[in-house]
Protein backbone atom coordinates (compact mmCIF):
# COMPACT_ATOMS: atom_id res chain seq x y z
CA UNK A 1 0.00 0.00 0.00
CA UNK A 2 1.30 3.44 -0.90
CA UNK A 3 0.94 6.14 1.72
CA UNK A 4 2.22 9.05 -0.37
CA UNK A 5 0.20 9.63 -3.57
CA UNK A 6 2.06 10.05 -6.84
CA UNK A 7 0.09 13.22 -7.49
CA UNK A 8 -1.46 15.63 -5.07
CA UNK A 9 -5.17 15.06 -4.38
CA UNK A 10 -7.99 17.65 -4.44
CA UNK A 11 -8.45 19.55 -1.17
CA UNK A 12 -12.13 18.66 -0.80
CA UNK A 13 -11.40 14.95 -1.25
CA UNK A 14 -8.73 15.06 1.44
CA UNK A 15 -10.99 16.94 3.86
CA UNK A 16 -13.74 14.40 3.21
CA UNK A 17 -11.35 11.60 4.20
CA UNK A 18 -10.52 13.39 7.42
CA UNK A 19 -14.21 13.62 8.25
CA UNK A 20 -14.57 9.89 7.67
CA UNK A 21 -11.58 9.01 9.83
CA UNK A 22 -13.23 10.67 12.83
CA UNK A 23 -16.56 8.82 12.66
CA UNK A 24 -15.60 6.40 15.43
CA UNK A 25 -14.16 9.07 17.72
CA UNK A 26 -16.03 10.10 20.90
CA UNK A 27 -19.19 12.13 20.25
CA UNK A 28 -17.97 15.28 21.96
CA UNK A 29 -20.12 17.62 19.87
CA UNK A 30 -23.19 15.95 21.36
CA UNK A 31 -21.70 16.28 24.89
CA UNK A 32 -21.35 12.50 25.26
CA UNK A 33 -17.84 12.85 26.67
CA UNK A 34 -16.89 13.34 30.32
CA UNK A 35 -13.16 13.94 29.80
CA UNK A 36 -10.62 15.11 27.20
CA UNK A 37 -12.72 17.73 25.38
CA UNK A 38 -13.98 21.22 26.28
CA UNK A 39 -16.33 21.99 23.40
CA UNK A 40 -18.94 24.75 23.26
CA UNK A 41 -20.49 24.91 19.79
CA UNK A 42 -19.72 25.03 16.07
CA UNK A 43 -19.80 28.83 15.79
CA UNK A 44 -17.35 29.30 18.66
CA UNK A 45 -15.07 26.59 17.29
CA UNK A 46 -15.02 28.27 13.87
CA UNK A 47 -14.11 31.55 15.57
CA UNK A 48 -11.16 29.89 17.34
CA UNK A 49 -10.08 28.26 14.08
CA UNK A 50 -10.08 31.64 12.36
CA UNK A 51 -8.05 33.19 15.17
CA UNK A 52 -5.60 30.29 15.06
CA UNK A 53 -5.35 30.57 11.28
CA UNK A 54 -4.27 34.20 11.38
CA UNK A 55 -1.06 33.11 13.13
CA UNK A 56 -0.90 29.61 11.67
CA UNK A 57 2.73 29.89 10.52
CA UNK A 58 3.96 32.27 13.21
CA UNK A 59 6.67 30.81 15.45
CA UNK A 60 7.18 31.70 19.09
CA UNK A 61 10.72 30.32 19.07
CA UNK A 62 12.28 33.78 18.86
CA UNK A 63 10.38 36.40 20.90
CA UNK A 64 12.33 39.20 19.19
CA UNK A 65 11.06 38.15 15.76
CA UNK A 66 7.31 37.72 16.20
CA UNK A 67 6.61 40.60 18.53
CA UNK A 68 2.89 39.98 18.08
CA UNK A 69 3.18 36.59 19.76
CA UNK A 70 5.07 38.08 22.69
CA UNK A 71 2.27 40.60 23.12
CA UNK A 72 -0.39 37.87 22.98
CA UNK A 73 1.53 35.72 25.47
CA UNK A 74 1.95 38.59 27.90
CA UNK A 75 -1.76 39.41 27.74
CA UNK A 76 -2.68 35.77 28.41
CA UNK A 77 -0.32 35.60 31.38
CA UNK A 78 -1.56 38.90 32.82
CA UNK A 79 -5.14 37.66 32.62
CA UNK A 80 -4.11 34.39 34.29
CA UNK A 81 -2.18 36.25 36.99
CA UNK A 82 -5.26 38.33 37.75
CA UNK A 83 -7.38 35.18 38.13
CA UNK A 84 -4.79 33.49 40.35
CA UNK A 85 -4.21 36.59 42.50
CA UNK A 86 -0.55 37.31 41.83
CA UNK A 87 0.86 40.73 40.93
CA UNK A 88 2.85 41.79 37.87
CA UNK A 89 6.14 40.92 39.54
CA UNK A 90 5.26 37.34 38.57
CA UNK A 91 6.91 35.68 35.58
CA UNK A 92 5.92 32.79 33.39
CA UNK A 93 5.20 31.40 29.94
CA UNK A 94 2.46 29.93 27.81
CA UNK A 95 3.15 26.24 27.22
CA UNK A 96 1.68 23.51 25.04
CA UNK A 97 -0.23 21.61 27.75
CA UNK A 98 -0.54 20.90 31.46
CA UNK A 99 2.03 18.13 31.31
CA UNK A 100 4.66 20.50 29.92
CA UNK A 101 3.78 23.08 32.56
CA UNK A 102 4.04 20.59 35.42
CA UNK A 103 7.27 19.06 34.14
CA UNK A 104 8.82 22.52 33.87
CA UNK A 105 8.12 23.05 37.57
CA UNK A 106 9.90 19.77 38.39
CA UNK A 107 12.92 20.88 36.36
CA UNK A 108 12.93 24.31 37.99
CA UNK A 109 12.81 23.09 41.58
CA UNK A 110 15.34 20.34 40.90
CA UNK A 111 17.78 22.98 39.65
CA UNK A 112 17.12 25.25 42.63
CA UNK A 113 17.83 22.25 44.83
CA UNK A 114 21.09 21.63 43.02
CA UNK A 115 22.20 25.20 43.77
CA UNK A 116 21.51 24.49 47.42
CA UNK A 117 23.73 21.39 47.22
CA UNK A 118 20.93 18.82 47.13
CA UNK A 119 22.31 15.85 45.21
CA UNK A 120 19.36 13.51 45.62
CA UNK A 121 16.29 15.71 45.10
CA UNK A 122 12.88 14.59 46.34
CA UNK A 123 9.40 16.04 45.92
CA UNK A 124 6.31 15.30 47.98
CA UNK A 125 3.17 14.52 45.98
CA UNK A 126 -0.32 13.61 47.15
CA UNK A 127 -1.45 10.14 46.07
CA UNK A 128 -3.92 11.91 43.77
CA UNK A 129 -1.38 14.13 42.00
CA UNK A 130 -1.68 14.12 38.21
CA UNK A 131 0.49 11.57 36.44
CA UNK A 132 2.35 14.43 34.73
CA UNK A 133 4.31 14.81 37.98
CA UNK A 134 5.40 11.17 37.82
CA UNK A 135 6.53 11.80 34.28
CA UNK A 136 8.52 14.84 35.36
CA UNK A 137 10.10 12.89 38.20
CA UNK A 138 11.21 10.16 35.80
CA UNK A 139 12.54 12.59 33.20
CA UNK A 140 14.47 14.75 35.68
CA UNK A 141 15.55 12.12 38.17
CA UNK A 142 13.63 13.45 41.16
CA UNK A 143 12.48 10.94 43.75
CA UNK A 144 8.78 10.96 44.59
CA UNK A 145 7.56 10.67 48.15
CA UNK A 146 3.82 10.02 48.12
CA UNK A 147 1.67 11.50 50.86
CA UNK A 148 -1.48 9.60 51.80
CA UNK A 149 -4.95 11.09 51.86
CA UNK A 150 -7.12 12.19 54.77
CA UNK A 151 -10.68 10.95 55.20
CA UNK A 152 -12.00 13.74 52.96
CA UNK A 153 -9.65 12.49 50.19
CA UNK A 154 -7.52 15.65 50.28
CA UNK A 155 -3.85 15.19 51.05
CA UNK A 156 -3.06 14.48 54.69
CA UNK A 157 -1.08 17.42 56.08
CA UNK A 158 0.55 15.32 58.79
CA UNK A 159 1.72 12.82 56.19
CA UNK A 160 3.28 15.64 54.16
CA UNK A 161 5.08 17.16 57.14
CA UNK A 162 6.59 13.82 58.14
CA UNK A 163 8.13 13.46 54.68
CA UNK A 164 9.87 16.84 54.52
CA UNK A 165 13.63 16.45 54.85
CA UNK A 166 16.91 17.97 53.69
CA UNK A 167 16.41 16.60 50.15
CA UNK A 168 12.92 18.03 49.61
CA UNK A 169 12.96 20.43 46.64
CA UNK A 170 9.18 21.02 46.44
CA UNK A 171 5.78 19.99 47.72
CA UNK A 172 2.61 19.86 45.67
CA UNK A 173 -1.06 20.58 46.17
CA UNK A 174 -3.87 20.38 43.61
CA UNK A 175 -6.76 22.77 43.02
CA UNK A 176 -8.50 20.43 42.40
CA UNK A 177 -6.96 17.01 41.85
CA UNK A 178 -8.13 15.30 38.68
CA UNK A 179 -9.41 11.85 39.76
CA UNK A 180 -12.03 12.97 42.32
CA UNK A 181 -12.17 16.77 42.08
CA UNK A 182 -11.01 17.42 45.65
CA UNK A 183 -9.12 20.63 46.47
CA UNK A 184 -6.08 19.96 48.64
CA UNK A 185 -5.62 22.11 51.80
CA UNK A 186 -3.43 24.74 50.15
CA UNK A 187 -3.41 27.06 53.17
CA UNK A 188 -2.03 24.35 55.44
CA UNK A 189 0.50 23.33 52.79
CA UNK A 190 1.53 26.98 52.55
CA UNK A 191 2.21 27.03 56.28
CA UNK A 192 4.45 23.98 55.92
CA UNK A 193 6.23 25.55 52.95
CA UNK A 194 7.05 28.63 54.98
CA UNK A 195 7.94 26.70 58.12
CA UNK A 196 10.48 24.51 56.32
CA UNK A 197 11.45 26.99 53.57
CA UNK A 198 10.36 24.60 50.81
CA UNK A 199 8.75 25.70 47.51
CA UNK A 200 5.04 24.94 47.12
CA UNK A 201 3.54 24.44 43.68
CA UNK A 202 -0.22 24.43 43.15
CA UNK A 203 -1.45 22.39 40.20
CA UNK A 204 -4.57 24.22 38.97
CA UNK A 205 -4.36 22.88 35.43
CA UNK A 206 -8.05 21.97 35.63
CA UNK A 207 -9.30 24.53 38.13
CA UNK A 208 -7.37 27.66 37.23
CA UNK A 209 -9.94 29.06 34.79
CA UNK A 210 -13.14 27.99 36.54
CA UNK A 211 -12.57 28.21 40.31
CA UNK A 212 -12.36 32.05 40.24
CA UNK A 213 -15.76 32.20 38.54
CA UNK A 214 -17.30 29.65 40.88
CA UNK A 215 -16.22 31.95 43.71
CA UNK A 216 -17.96 34.83 41.95
CA UNK A 217 -21.11 32.71 41.90
CA UNK A 218 -20.94 32.27 45.66
CA UNK A 219 -19.42 28.79 45.89
CA UNK A 220 -17.56 28.58 49.19
CA UNK A 221 -13.99 27.51 48.50
CA UNK A 222 -10.88 27.46 50.66
CA UNK A 223 -8.02 29.66 49.49
CA UNK A 224 -6.42 27.70 46.69
CA UNK A 225 -4.04 30.01 44.80
CA UNK A 226 -1.37 32.72 45.18
CA UNK A 227 -3.44 34.34 47.94
CA UNK A 228 -1.83 31.70 50.16
CA UNK A 229 1.62 32.76 51.47
CA UNK A 230 4.13 30.05 50.63
CA UNK A 231 2.77 29.28 47.16
CA UNK A 232 5.70 29.86 44.82
CA UNK A 233 4.24 28.75 41.48
CA UNK A 234 1.08 27.57 39.75
CA UNK A 235 0.00 25.87 36.55
CA UNK A 236 -3.32 26.35 34.72
CA UNK A 237 -4.57 25.12 31.33
CA UNK A 238 -6.45 27.70 29.31
CA UNK A 239 -7.47 25.03 26.80
CA UNK A 240 -9.66 23.51 29.51
CA UNK A 241 -12.16 25.84 31.20
CA UNK A 242 -10.69 28.83 29.39
CA UNK A 243 -12.22 27.22 26.28
CA UNK A 244 -9.21 27.98 24.09
CA UNK A 245 -7.94 25.76 21.28
CA UNK A 246 -5.85 22.76 22.26
CA UNK A 247 -2.22 23.51 22.94
CA UNK A 248 -2.40 26.29 25.56
CA UNK A 249 -1.39 26.13 29.22
CA UNK A 250 0.40 28.52 31.58
CA UNK A 251 2.97 28.30 34.32
CA UNK A 252 3.48 31.30 36.61
CA UNK A 253 6.07 31.90 39.31
CA UNK A 254 5.60 34.44 42.08
CA UNK A 255 9.00 35.98 41.34
CA UNK A 256 11.51 36.29 38.53
CA UNK A 257 14.40 34.66 40.39
CA UNK A 258 12.55 31.35 40.65
CA UNK A 259 11.48 31.51 37.00
CA UNK A 260 15.09 31.98 35.85
CA UNK A 261 15.80 28.35 36.80
CA UNK A 262 13.31 27.23 34.16
CA UNK A 263 15.03 29.08 31.32
CA UNK A 264 17.54 27.28 29.10
CA UNK A 265 20.46 29.25 27.62
CA UNK A 266 23.30 28.08 25.34
CA UNK A 267 25.68 30.92 24.60
CA UNK A 268 28.25 29.00 22.48
CA UNK A 269 26.14 27.29 19.80
CA UNK A 270 27.50 27.96 16.27
CA UNK A 271 23.95 28.88 15.22
CA UNK A 272 23.98 31.80 17.61
CA UNK A 273 23.16 32.47 21.23
CA UNK A 274 20.07 30.44 22.07
CA UNK A 275 17.59 30.97 24.90
CA UNK A 276 14.35 29.11 25.50
CA UNK A 277 11.85 29.54 28.37
CA UNK A 278 10.08 26.17 28.02
CA UNK A 279 10.49 22.70 26.48
CA UNK A 280 9.32 23.42 22.97
CA UNK A 281 11.59 25.13 20.50
CA UNK A 282 9.06 25.96 17.82
CA UNK A 283 6.00 27.27 19.64
CA UNK A 284 2.91 27.45 17.39
CA UNK A 285 1.64 31.00 17.17
CA UNK A 286 -1.88 29.86 16.39
CA UNK A 287 -2.31 28.50 19.91
CA UNK A 288 -1.38 31.90 21.37
CA UNK A 289 -3.83 33.67 19.07
CA UNK A 290 -6.71 31.30 19.83
CA UNK A 291 -6.12 31.54 23.59
CA UNK A 292 -6.03 35.34 23.44
CA UNK A 293 -9.15 35.35 21.27
CA UNK A 294 -10.99 33.07 23.72
CA UNK A 295 -10.31 35.49 26.57
CA UNK A 296 -11.48 38.46 24.52
CA UNK A 297 -14.60 36.68 23.28
CA UNK A 298 -15.78 35.48 26.69
CA UNK A 299 -14.62 38.14 29.11
CA UNK A 300 -15.55 38.02 32.78
CA UNK A 301 -19.27 38.00 32.01
CA UNK A 302 -19.01 35.15 29.52
CA UNK A 303 -16.79 32.99 31.70
CA UNK A 304 -19.07 33.58 34.66
CA UNK A 305 -22.06 32.40 32.61
CA UNK A 306 -20.15 29.31 31.45
CA UNK A 307 -19.22 28.56 35.06
CA UNK A 308 -22.87 28.96 36.07
CA UNK A 309 -23.95 26.39 33.47
CA UNK A 310 -21.18 24.04 34.56
CA UNK A 311 -22.09 24.41 38.23
CA UNK A 312 -25.75 23.71 37.49
CA UNK A 313 -24.86 20.56 35.56
CA UNK A 314 -22.41 19.39 38.24
CA UNK A 315 -24.91 19.82 41.07
CA UNK A 316 -27.61 18.08 39.04
CA UNK A 317 -25.25 15.19 38.32
CA UNK A 318 -24.10 14.85 41.94
CA UNK A 319 -27.68 14.80 43.27
CA UNK A 320 -28.68 12.25 40.64
CA UNK A 321 -25.78 9.92 41.40
CA UNK A 322 -26.49 10.01 45.14
CA UNK A 323 -30.09 8.97 44.44
CA UNK A 324 -29.02 5.79 42.63
CA UNK A 325 -28.94 2.95 45.14
CA UNK A 326 -25.53 1.35 45.25
CA UNK A 327 -23.53 4.40 44.13
CA UNK A 328 -21.75 7.06 46.18
CA UNK A 329 -19.57 10.08 45.41
CA UNK A 330 -15.97 10.16 46.52
CA UNK A 331 -15.52 12.98 49.03
CA UNK A 332 -17.20 16.36 48.62
CA UNK A 333 -16.06 17.79 45.26
CA UNK A 334 -16.62 21.56 45.10
CA UNK A 335 -15.78 22.23 41.46
CA UNK A 336 -16.61 20.52 38.18
CA UNK A 337 -14.84 17.19 38.59
CA UNK A 338 -16.24 14.24 40.50
CA UNK A 339 -16.01 10.49 40.88
CA UNK A 340 -18.31 7.83 42.22
CA UNK A 341 -18.04 4.21 43.28
CA UNK A 342 -20.09 1.16 44.13
CA UNK A 343 -21.20 0.65 47.73
CA UNK A 344 -22.41 -2.90 47.11
CA UNK A 345 -20.20 -5.92 46.32
CA UNK A 346 -22.87 -7.11 43.88
CA UNK A 347 -22.34 -4.01 41.71
CA UNK A 348 -19.03 -4.11 39.84
CA UNK A 349 -18.23 -0.51 38.98
CA UNK A 350 -16.22 -1.57 35.92
CA UNK A 351 -19.27 -3.38 34.54
CA UNK A 352 -21.24 -0.18 35.10
CA UNK A 353 -18.58 1.70 33.16
CA UNK A 354 -18.59 -0.83 30.31
CA UNK A 355 -22.39 -0.67 29.98
CA UNK A 356 -22.19 3.13 29.86
CA UNK A 357 -19.54 2.92 27.14
CA UNK A 358 -21.81 0.61 25.17
CA UNK A 359 -24.56 3.23 25.50
CA UNK A 360 -22.32 5.76 23.80
CA UNK A 361 -20.89 7.66 26.77
CA UNK A 362 -17.15 8.29 26.84
CA UNK A 363 -15.92 8.16 30.45
CA UNK A 364 -12.85 7.19 32.45
CA UNK A 365 -12.56 4.39 34.96
CA UNK A 366 -10.46 4.93 38.08
CA UNK A 367 -8.37 2.57 40.16
CA UNK A 368 -6.97 2.51 43.68
CA UNK A 369 -9.79 2.98 44.64
CA UNK A 370 -12.09 1.80 41.86
CA UNK A 371 -14.55 4.28 40.44
CA UNK A 372 -15.90 6.23 37.50
CA UNK A 373 -14.79 9.78 36.77
CA UNK A 374 -16.71 12.70 35.29
CA UNK A 375 -15.50 16.10 34.11
CA UNK A 376 -18.48 18.41 33.65
CA UNK A 377 -18.56 21.32 31.19
CA UNK A 378 -21.01 24.01 30.14
CA UNK A 379 -22.11 21.77 27.26
CA UNK A 380 -23.69 19.28 29.66
CA UNK A 381 -27.23 20.61 29.57
CA UNK A 382 -30.08 19.39 31.78
CA UNK A 383 -31.19 17.03 29.00
CA UNK A 384 -27.70 15.53 28.67
CA UNK A 385 -27.28 15.08 32.43
CA UNK A 386 -30.73 13.54 32.82
CA UNK A 387 -30.08 11.08 29.99
CA UNK A 388 -26.72 10.17 31.52
CA UNK A 389 -28.37 9.53 34.89
CA UNK A 390 -31.11 7.46 33.28
CA UNK A 391 -28.54 5.31 31.51
CA UNK A 392 -26.43 5.11 34.65
CA UNK A 393 -29.34 3.79 36.70
CA UNK A 394 -29.95 1.13 34.04
CA UNK A 395 -26.25 0.27 33.97
CA UNK A 396 -26.26 -0.30 37.73
CA UNK A 397 -29.26 -2.62 37.41
CA UNK A 398 -27.53 -4.52 34.61
CA UNK A 399 -24.34 -4.90 36.63
CA UNK A 400 -26.29 -6.17 39.63
CA UNK A 401 -28.39 -8.60 37.58
CA UNK A 402 -25.45 -9.95 35.59
CA UNK A 403 -22.40 -10.42 37.84
CA UNK A 404 -20.88 -12.68 35.17
CA UNK A 405 -20.16 -9.55 33.10
CA UNK A 406 -17.33 -8.75 35.50
CA UNK A 407 -15.37 -11.60 33.91
CA UNK A 408 -15.83 -10.47 30.33
CA UNK A 409 -14.31 -7.91 27.98
CA UNK A 410 -13.23 -4.47 29.10
CA UNK A 411 -14.82 -4.82 32.56
CA UNK A 412 -12.64 -7.82 33.28
CA UNK A 413 -9.62 -6.09 31.80
CA UNK A 414 -9.97 -2.97 33.95
CA UNK A 415 -10.91 -4.94 37.04
CA UNK A 416 -8.08 -7.45 36.86
CA UNK A 417 -5.44 -4.97 35.76
CA UNK A 418 -6.35 -2.65 38.64
CA UNK A 419 -6.07 -5.33 41.28
CA UNK A 420 -3.16 -7.46 40.10
CA UNK A 421 -0.49 -7.48 42.82
CA UNK A 422 2.48 -7.61 40.45
CA UNK A 423 2.60 -3.88 39.64
CA UNK A 424 6.07 -3.96 38.04
CA UNK A 425 4.92 -6.81 35.82
CA UNK A 426 1.81 -4.81 34.90
CA UNK A 427 4.01 -1.84 34.02
CA UNK A 428 6.26 -3.97 31.85
CA UNK A 429 3.38 -5.52 29.94
CA UNK A 430 1.65 -2.16 29.49
CA UNK A 431 4.92 -0.79 28.12
CA UNK A 432 5.21 -3.67 25.68
CA UNK A 433 1.62 -3.34 24.53
CA UNK A 434 1.65 0.44 24.28
CA UNK A 435 5.01 0.62 22.50
CA UNK A 436 3.88 -2.11 20.10
CA UNK A 437 0.93 0.05 19.07
CA UNK A 438 3.41 2.58 17.65
CA UNK A 439 5.05 0.09 15.31
CA UNK A 440 4.15 0.94 11.76
CA UNK A 441 2.77 -2.56 11.11
CA UNK A 442 0.86 -2.83 14.40
CA UNK A 443 -2.82 -3.47 14.90
CA UNK A 444 -4.92 -1.01 16.87
CA UNK A 445 -4.94 -1.26 20.67
CA UNK A 446 -7.67 -3.68 21.71
CA UNK A 447 -9.14 -3.25 25.18
CA UNK A 448 -12.10 -5.52 24.57
CA UNK A 449 -11.31 -8.72 22.68
CA UNK A 450 -8.74 -11.07 24.12
CA UNK A 451 -6.75 -12.95 21.53
CA UNK A 452 -6.37 -16.73 21.66
CA UNK A 453 -2.63 -16.35 21.49
CA UNK A 454 -0.68 -14.79 24.30
CA UNK A 455 1.37 -13.30 21.52
CA UNK A 456 4.79 -11.79 21.54
CA UNK A 457 8.16 -12.52 22.94
CA UNK A 458 8.96 -11.70 26.53
CA UNK A 459 9.87 -8.18 25.49
CA UNK A 460 6.74 -7.68 23.44
CA UNK A 461 8.27 -8.01 19.97
CA UNK A 462 5.13 -9.39 18.33
CA UNK A 463 3.39 -6.63 16.39
CA UNK A 464 0.02 -8.28 17.03
CA UNK A 465 0.30 -8.43 20.83
CA UNK A 466 -1.81 -5.31 21.32
CA UNK A 467 -4.66 -6.96 23.20
CA UNK A 468 -4.95 -5.62 26.72
CA UNK A 469 -6.87 -8.73 27.90
CA UNK A 470 -4.07 -10.91 26.54
CA UNK A 471 -1.47 -9.20 28.72
CA UNK A 472 -3.77 -9.44 31.75
CA UNK A 473 -4.22 -13.14 31.08
CA UNK A 474 -0.48 -13.52 30.68
CA UNK A 475 0.18 -11.93 34.07
CA UNK A 476 -2.54 -13.93 35.80
CA UNK A 477 -1.20 -17.19 34.35
CA UNK A 478 2.31 -16.25 35.43
CA UNK A 479 1.11 -15.31 38.92
CA UNK A 480 -0.89 -18.53 39.34
CA UNK A 481 2.06 -20.64 38.19
CA UNK A 482 4.34 -18.76 40.59
CA UNK A 483 2.03 -19.37 43.55
CA UNK A 484 1.64 -23.01 42.55
CA UNK A 485 5.40 -23.45 42.28
CA UNK A 486 5.94 -21.90 45.73
CA UNK A 487 3.24 -24.14 47.19
CA UNK A 488 4.88 -27.25 45.73
CA UNK A 489 8.29 -26.23 47.05
CA UNK A 490 6.88 -25.71 50.51
CA UNK A 491 5.60 -29.31 50.46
Amino acid sequence: MKYIPDKGRPFDEILSDLETFGLDDPSYKEARTWSLVYYLNAEYTEFLQNAYGKYFSANGLNPTAFLSLKRLEKDILRYTAELLHVDENAAGVVTSCGTESCMLAVKTYRDIGRKKGIKKPEMILPDTAHVAWDKGAEYFNVKIRRASLAEDMAVDINAVEKMINKNTVMILGSSPEYPHGIIDPIEELGELAQKYNVPLHVDACVGGYILPYLEKLGVSLPKWDFRVPGVTSMTADIHKYGYAAKGASCILYRDLQTFKHQVFVQQDWPGGIFASPAFLGTRPGGAYAAAWAAIQANGIEGYTELAKKTLRATNRLKKGIEKIEGLKLYGDPKASLLAYHSTEPAINIFVVGKVMLDKGWHLDCLQRPDGIHAMVTASHTDEIVDKYLEDLAEAVKTAKAHPELADKGAAATYGMASHLPMRKMVKKEILNMFANSYRLNAKELDLENASEEMGGEEDGDDADSNSMPSFVTKIINWYVKRKSSKANKSK
